[in-house]
């Protein structure tokens, strides 16, 4: 019997060739206006084993930028750049979505083009900072609350986006949901302190996040939109007074949508069980993340956590990461000291096994 790693599975209307997904994962080496380029297709194009690779977290507009040399996906030139990447990993026999991400409060003035205002749920500073190649380590602006229609229209952007990625070639997209970024930003009781119909109690708070997915959907098709969530997740200055509670609020609500798939991280907090959390509110397909190996990805899918298993770290130094652990061969290290540096180095230079 074939290991069910290795076997075909079906996340809404995307058919994937193994149950192995890439993670998506900020590397950073877009050109600084945001398109991607021959290096990024090349980077990608080494990964298309995977059943599914969601590529790295891509702005829908401007103001949602948060790193240096982060892609975009707001201009003709991001999905004339996101097109050779999509291109060359269909070549290859890949399936590929794009992770849209809307920073919210991350991000520094010197990173966003001139006058793009910073903007999030509530006018709350992040603690932290972060690197700008235009003048090296800055703390996180402090934005500005959107009004209500902003928000409706920056919903209207992640549509756009979306619709846009699908005409580069993606074969779909997927919310960025976690590490406290403008989803979360507004999903969480501690970031957000609104009183109109997106703050308050979780079903507000949940709201953003739900409307972001229906106006996907409404784009491209549910079948081809997903959520990534991490219940408990706490990165760049966010917090909730119940995460298990806010976030099972929001798998109720995205479970009705029809959505391609749940994509859930392993909680950070030891009393939240992230896998069963969603697999008793979402009754969709999930995929689980976070320190998993071949044979525990194996027994996660035995014991029906999950429909597939998708892993970052390992994919940065195996480029052929399924063919590595379909043969059971040793996984190569990645280098910390290159993952968000520009250029080849620790980008495109591991080799295969």
């Amino acid at each position: 019997m074939p290991k069910l790693l290795f076997t075909p599975t079906r996340l809404g209307d995307l058919d994937l060739a193994n149950r192995i997904v890439m993670a998506p994962m900020t590397r950073n080496r877009a050109d600084p206006d945001g398109t991607p380029n021959a290096l990024m297709a090349e980077h990608y194009a080494q990964r298309a084993g995977a059943g599914l690779i969601v590529a790295e977290g891509s702005w829908p507009s401007p103001a949602g930028q948060a790193y240096s040399r982060q892609p975009g996906i707001c201009t003709e030139a991001h999905a004339e750049g996101w097109r050779a990447v999509t291109d060359a990993v269909h070549a290859r026999g890949g399936r590929i979505v794009l992770q849209l991400m809307h920073a919210g409060r991350i991000g520094s003035h010197h990173i966003k083009p001139a006058g793009v205002e910073t903007v999030s749920a509530s006018a709350l500073t992040a603690q932290g900072e972060i690197w700008t190649d235009a003048a090296g380590m800055q703390p996180f602006d402090t934005p500005r609350a959107l009004d209500t229609d902003e928000v409706r229209a920056v919903v209207a952007e992640h549509a756009q986006a979306a619709a846009l990625a699908v005409r580069a070639g993606f074969d779909g997209v997927e919310l960025h949901g976690t590490s406290g970024y403008l989803a979360m930003q507004f999903l969480s009781s501690a970031t957000n302190l609104r009183s109109d119909c997106y703050g308050g109690a979780a079903a507000a708070r949940a709201r953003f996040a739900v409307e972001c997915l229906q106006a996907m959907g409404a784009a491209i098709g549910a079948g081809r939109v997903g959520l990534r969530l991490n219940p408990g997740n706490t990165y760049n200055d966010t917090a909730d007074e119940d995460s298990a509670a806010t976030h099972a609020e929001l798998m109720r609500q995205a479970s009705l949508l029809g959505l391609a798939y749940l994509h859930v991280m392993r909680s950070p907090v030891a009393g939240i069980d992230a896998f069963a959390l969603a697999r008793e509110h979402f009754a969709g397909p999930l995929i689980l993340n976070d320190g998993f190996d071949g044979p525990s990805a194996e027994a996660a899918l035995q014991a029906g956590q999950g429909e597939a298993v998708s892993f970052a770290r390992h994919f940065i130094a195996n480029p052929d990461l399924p063919e590595r652990l379909r043969q059971g061969q040793p996984l190569a290290r990645f280098d910390r000291r290159t993952l968000y540096t520009a250029g080849v180095a620790g980008y495109t230079d591991y080799p295969p096994g």
